[in-house]
Formats: structure tokens, C-alpha cells, sequence
């Protein structure tokens, strides 16, 4: 199998970042030159990320009887020009995350015991940041477990070393709510996953981060209420004015093209039709679904709704579960806040006779 190599120096690299960062224009010779390196930037990082998803989905199956969900994607252009425009001195190279891959398992003490199996067990990459989540969440509510590597490469693939490459690890539940806040800033219009826009909206995510960390008995979501029915209170309060829950049952998208089995996948959706467009590639077609990757990024117009995304999973069946936020499919969330808002009967009381 071909894959793609780095063509450009880290000075080349770093330029094209500093690039794209003061674009004011997507349409000139210099940008059309610096997308060509972050593509093939992006684009020689998947034999690294193809290695630790390999390594992921076999450590994750040892811990679990059924499979876990593990998923591996590239870091969008708009991402990559978020994150340089709010760190103006950090250089594209030194990016942790162009590229990352995740496993979402059954539950939160076997997220903790494969991170365990991370930081004790043989592993030949060199362990650059750990940030636990799920230990000290954020303020707007994330858990997970994120774990920087720098790819060791051997001699034969000394080209791919010293290349960063995260891997995330999550619970059922905390998967489900950061594909939520997703969902809801792509269809509000907000960077909620930013933690900018609507307080209310955020306020909504912190109270249910704290309420599946309740669930989870885990540490609470700094800033929210200890008690449980203080935090029901507010939850059914912001549900109510916001009207969340039939928000969510308002978005649907339609796939429009039924795909063909394969290993890589170019979502695109466009969230004011409600629409996805899914193209397909195989194993050996990395470089190709990476060129394609920047030039459907490069053509969508500022300030448009439209997304477009390069994941890879290991069937179709699991593109939905691992990336249902392209999908507008917050089903498992809207089910976690239900339970809060209306948490089952107690059980009867069972009366001695006697």
C-alpha cells in the first residue's frame, strides 16, 4: 500500500500555517500553494494514525467483550485555522491533533483502565501530554481522556518520525455528549464546542456533563450544583425556556448516496438542507481522499454552514455511532437528558407480614 510521504520541510510547513492563518483571501497563488503543503501535511500523517488505531482497537478489545468504537480522523482546514487564529505563536508542526483517533467504551472504569494500559504497558512512541478529563473535567462540561504521541518511526519509516498523533478516549455516555454540543452549534450557528456563544445553550452542557459524571460517579462539572436535584431543577428549567429537547428532535439529515464498503470516508454535510453526501474510498486510497479533502474544504464559502469532514471506522454500520454529530443524530443525548429530567419511580416499599 502507497502512502503518502512529507514533501516539505517543517520550515515549509510552519509557513504554510502562518499562511493560512492571515488569509484573507482563499483565491491566491500563495494560498493555493500552502494548501498543497497542509494537505500533504495532513495527508502523510495517516501511516502514523493508521499504526495507533491498529494498536487502540486491539488494546481496547482486551478489556471488553463486545468491540469497542474505535474511529480515526483528520483534523479539518477550518479547524486547523481556529486553533492557529486564537495561538498566534504556535507553529503548524507543533499542532497535537491534525490527526487523532478514539475509542468509545461501555463504560467509564474501562476508559480508565485502557488509559492505564497507555501510560504502564510497552509501547515503543514516546508519550508527549496526557489531560484527563474525566478526573478534572472541563468547565463546559467535556470528559475524556486525551493522550499526545510523538510516532517513533523505524528505520524504514524515519520519514513519519516525530509526528503527533492523539488519541482520545471516552465512555458511551461522554461520547454521546460531545457529539451533542457539536450538533447543537452546528444547527444554533454557535461554536459551542468553543464554548462561545448562547450562556444558556452552554449552561444546558455543563448542568448535563455534571449529570452524567453523577451517573458515571465521577467528579462534577467545576461550577455546577453538587446536589442532584439542584441540578435537576436547573437542567428542566434551561430545558424548558430553550425548548432542547425538541430542538434536537427537529434535525434529521437524509444520506444521499448509499456508499460502498471501504476504509476511508469524505462526509459533507450541509446542515440548512439537511443533507450528507458520502464518498467512499479503500485502503489503498488515502492520498487521493486527502486531495479531495482540501479541495472540497478550499470550496466552501466563508461564513457557510457547510461542513466537510475525512473519517475512518471499521464498517459503515459504525460511521453513525462514531461521527453522529455529521449526521445530526443526538438520539443516545436526548435519551441521557430524559432520564435526568425524569428519573424513574422509586422502587414499592415491600411491607413485612407478619
Amino acid at each position: 500500500m502507497a502512502w503518502a510521504e512529507p514533501e516539505y520541510s517543517s520550515a515549509d510547513v510552519n509557513w504554510a500555517g502562518n499562511t493560512l492563518r492571515s488569509a484573507t483571501d482563499f483565491f491566491t497563488a500563495d494560498m493555493n500553494h500552502a494548501l498543497q503543503i497542509i494537505n500533504n501535511w495532513r495527508a502523510a500523517h495517516a501511516f502514523p494514525l493508521n499504526t495507533f488505531q491498529i494498536t487502540l482497537r486491539q488494546r481496547g478489545r482486551k478489556l471488553q467483550a463486545e468491540n469497542p468504537l474505535v474511529s480515526q480522523r483528520t483534523k479539518r482546514l477550518v479547524s486547523i485555522y481556529a486553533k492557529l487564529e486564537a495561538r498566534p505563536t504556535m507553529r503548524l508542526t507543533q499542532m497535537q491533533d491534525i490527526v487523532g483517533c478514539r475509542a468509545v467504551m461501555r463504560s467509564t472504569p474501562v476508559v480508565l483502565k485502557l488509559a492505564d494500559v497507555y501510560r504502564n504497558g510497552d509501547f515503543s512512541h514516546e508519550l508527549k501530554t496526557e489531560k484527563d478529563y474525566i478526573t478534572t473535567p472541563k468547565r463546559d462540561g467535556y470528559r475524556g481522556i486525551h493522550l499526545v504521541y510523538k510516532y517513533r518511526g523505524t528505520s524504514r519509516n524515519a520519514c513519519y518520525d516525530g509526528m503527533l498523533v492523539e488519541v482520545q478516549l471516552r465512555s458511551r455516555p461522554q461520547h454521546a455528549w460531545a457529539t451533542a454540543v457539536e450538533t447543537a452549534g452546528t444547527f444554533t450557528g454557535q461554536a459551542l464546542k468553543s464554548n462561545q456563544g448562547s450562556k444558556q445553550w452552554l449552561r444546558f452542557f455543563a448542568l448535563m456533563g455534571s449529570a452524567i459524571a453523577a451517573a458515571e460517579n465521577s467528579p462534577p462539572v467545576p461550577g455546577t450544583p453538587m446536589r442532584i436535584a439542584e441540578l435537576r431543577d436547573e437542567l428542566r428549567d434551561i430545558e424548558q425556556r430553550l425548548g432542547v429537547l425538541q430542538v434536537l428532535r427537529a434535525y434529521r439529515t437524509t444520506v444521499q448516496n448509499a456508499p460502498r464498503k471501504g476504509k476511508y470516508f469524505l462526509i459533507q454535510l450541509d446542515p440548512e438542507t439537511q443533507e450528507v453526501r458520502l464518498s467512499v474510498f479503500g485502503a489503498s486510497e488515502s492520498q487521493r481522499a486527502n486531495e479531495l479533502y482540501t479541495q472540497l474544504e478550499a470550496s466552501i464559502d466563508k461564513g457557510s454552514m457547510r461542513q466537510v469532514v475525512l473519517v475512518s471506522v471499521e464498517s459503515i454500520a459504525a460511521l453513525k455511532r462514531a461521527y453522529p454529530n455529521y449526521f445530526l443524530d443526538t438520539d443516545v443525548f436526548m435519551k441521557l437528558v430524559q432520564r435526568v429530567l425524569v428519573p424513574p419511580p422509586p422502587p414499592p416499599r415491600v411491607r413485612a407480614v407478619g
